[in-house]
């Protein structure tokens, strides 16, 4: 079995970015008896030196009220993990954020980590529609969204906006290969993952050091419920965006309670979400070609689905 971290703190992270399907191994991965996984997912440690900015985006002020930055309260989430199990979280952010890379090659720089990576444009399209289907995303048109990036993010929205900035994966690992050897990196294709899911799985238990062949079903991620853009729903949409507004200044849990009636309402009738147009998703993999070219280098592996697919569709979709 690998070395593990000192007390209190994770020997592995698993870094995603958001809407890439990390949901599944870490579920899948806390089964494993030679591991522990953080009863709190995504609890953003290493991308605070101090309480988190404000951050100004449709429900934002709850959200980053939620991290867990102080360092007693991110011990205490291992403090379960039985003797001599390797101890570990998953944080999507962490991936993108510069800033994290070098604060957990400060504190923790013999991790190892899990990168999830799925093809940029179906990334940035489940973002979005997640956020829609929440009642926070107010672009009702997803290219429009995308463009409205630069906007928001000057004016302090959320990392969790920045649809296409976080589908940039050659960027961001080459940052992170600026801190880290490449042997403590396992990058895992999101299609692999659904398509091979035991022997990925196996995969990242192999790179962990522990037992292959003790875990062998990794859970639907998180799927939004489609919510068309009718009138009322619209009307609706807008009573969360206000009530997030008004709710910032309670506790996120109590926001949280009084927005569940009018969750459940907004999306009381499933649908299925619409697919993606060829000609927007080829506009947006033309912004991408740079970077995906960047990634091959990186990691000597092809991409050039990426560039040219139609889309692969959701975890349950695929798996259905």
């Amino acid at each position: 079995m690998s070395a593990q971290a000192g007390p209190g703190l994770p020997d592995f992270l698993i870094i995603g970015p958001p809407k890439a399907g990390t949901t599944a191994p870490h579920a899948a991965l806390a089964q494993h008896p030679q591991l522990y996984l953080s009863p709190v997912k995504e609890p953003k440690f290493f991308m605070c030196d101090g309480p988190p900015c404000a951050q100004q985006g449709p429900g934002d002020a709850h959200s980053v009220r939620e991290w867990i930055w102080e360092r007693d309260r991110y011990e205490a989430l291992f403090a379960s993990a039985p003797a001599g199990a390797l101890k570990g979280e998953s944080t999507p952010f962490y991936l993108w954020d510069r800033n994290a890379h070098r604060r957990m090659s400060t504190l923790i720089p013999h991790v190892k980590l899990v990168a999830v990576l799925r093809d940029p444009v179906d990334r940035a399209y489940s973002n979005w529609t997640h956020l829609w289907c929440d009642g926070l995303e107010p672009e009702e048109r997803f290219m429009q969204a995308c463009m409205a990036e630069p906007e928001r993010v000057a004016q302090g929205w959320a990392p969790i906006w920045r649809y296409l900035e976080l589908g940039r994966y050659g960027e961001q690992l080459e940052d992170l290969f600026r801190w880290f050897p490449r042997t403590q990196v396992h990058i895992l294709r999101y299609r692999d993952l659904v398509d091979e899911h035991d022997r990925s799985l196996d995969g990242i238990c192999e790179f962990l050091g522990v037992d292959t062949g003790l875990v062998s079903e990794a859970p639907l991620e998180n799927v939004s419920t489609w919510v068309a853009p009718t009138p009322v729903n619209q009307a609706l949409r807008a009573v969360v965006r206000a009530g997030a507004g008004v709710g910032r200044r309670f506790p996120p849990q109590v926001w949280r309670r009084a927005s569940a009636p009018v969750l459940a309402t907004l999306q009381r009738r499933p649908g299925n979400r619409p697919e993606l147009s060829s000609q927007d998703r080829r506009d947006l993999a033309v912004r991408f070609a740079d970077d995906v070219r960047r990634l091959e280098r990186l990691t000597g592996d092809s991409y050039e689905d990426w560039l040219a697919s139609p889309g692969r569709g959701t975890y349950s979709v695929r798996r259905s």
